[in-house]
């Protein structure tokens, strides 16, 4: 491939290092092979969505104006990746190589790619579906490339649902966390159903008369996070052990952002739900203790799986818009 591969995984190395420490600190848990596939991975996830959100590295949305025309430079990068033809663009060329190392399908990056045509959309969700789908988009399909790069085969479908399940745990934390900083954003990703049930009115989740009631919504995030999370965790026992280790830290560090946003209450959006170099530290022993070969833990799979939600989204008008 005309790639320089070294070069890529060491810029891709420096993003992972700057976008996310928690995903840094479980990626240093995997075997070389597969940590610098991972990064490969990131680099291309991390901008995908900066470019989608006019963003630097996750930070502050930047203007939105131009979001079809930002979309579409996504999609063309992407497409001149999985052809590997070099784009001059380091992080779609890291992508270009891991999903040629790893069978990584273009389906699969339309999958992702669907939660930033949603977000240029101005799209909000009525239903509780709504917002899964969205999450599977955005996270939960992430999940899947992961377990592909750790080398979960193509066909094993359930543990590709589990690895999507831990996407989606994420992402419901994630969104439980920032609900004031989306509403800054002018954005809200709690149900509309919701938010009618709990008598607030469009727009005004964050104005001081109706904070109970929007924790009952966050409450509800969490606890579906929770649900998620125990369901990845079955597939996390799959795993080589150094890739169920990374898995179950990461599920340990993300999950705890859920359990602080519903144990805060009130005060959650005060300031930003995080977890500390120590906290983290604890998760990764953590993580290395669950990791031992115990046996299998049982759990249901939620409902709205990826098989599910990916099904949804394909009978929809528009592939990847939320039928309801």
């Amino acid at each position: 491939m005309p790639f320089d591969r070294p070069a890529l995984v060491a810029q891709a190395r420096e993003t992972i290092a700057r976008g996310s420490k928690s995903f840094a600190a479980a990626s240093t848990l995997f075997g070389r092979e597969t940590r610098e596939r991972v990064w490969l991975l990131y680099a291309w996830c991390r901008a995908c969505d900066d470019l989608a959100d006019a963003q630097d590295m996750g930070g502050a949305l930047g203007d939105q104006a131009g979001a079809a025309e930002r979309l579409a430079r996504i999609r063309s990068l992407t497409a001149m990746a999985l052809a590997g033809e070099p784009s001059g663009e380091p992080s779609f060329d890291a992508f270009a190589v891991v999903a040629a190392e790893c069978g990584i399908t273009a389906e699969m990056a339309e999958d992702v790619i669907a939660g930033f045509a949603l977000d240029a959309a101005e799209w909000t969700p009525r239903s509780e579906a709504d917002l899964l789908q969205y999450c599977f988009h955005v996270a939960g399909a992430v999940g899947v490339m992961m377990a592909v790069v750790m080398g979960v085969a193509a066909n094993d479908e359930d543990t590709l649902d589990r690895a999507c399940d831990l996407g989606l745990a994420f992402q419901l934390g994630n969104i439980a966390r920032d609900v004031a900083e989306d509403d800054r954003a002018g954005r809200c990703y709690l149900p509309a159903e919701w938010l009618a049930e709990a008598d607030i009115p469009p727009g005004e989740q964050m104005k001081p008369p109706y904070r109970e009631a929007l924790m009952g919504a966050a409450g509800r995030l969490c606890r579906l996070a929770e649900d998620y999370e125990a369901s990845a965790r079955v597939g996390a026992a799959r795993l080589g052990f150094r890739e169920r280790w990374a898995v179950l830290a990461a599920a340990g560090i993300y999950g705890a952002i859920a359990r602080k946003v519903a144990a805060r209450g009130g005060h959650a959006w005060d300031r930003r739900v995080s977890t500390g170099k120590w906290e983290k530290l604890g998760h990764l022993a953590r993580g290395w203790w669950q990791a031992l070969p115990w046996p299998e833990p049982k759990g249901p799979r939620p409902q709205w799986h990826r098989r599910a939600l990916a099904a949804r989204a394909r009978q929809a008008s528009g592939r990847g818009v939320p039928a309801g």
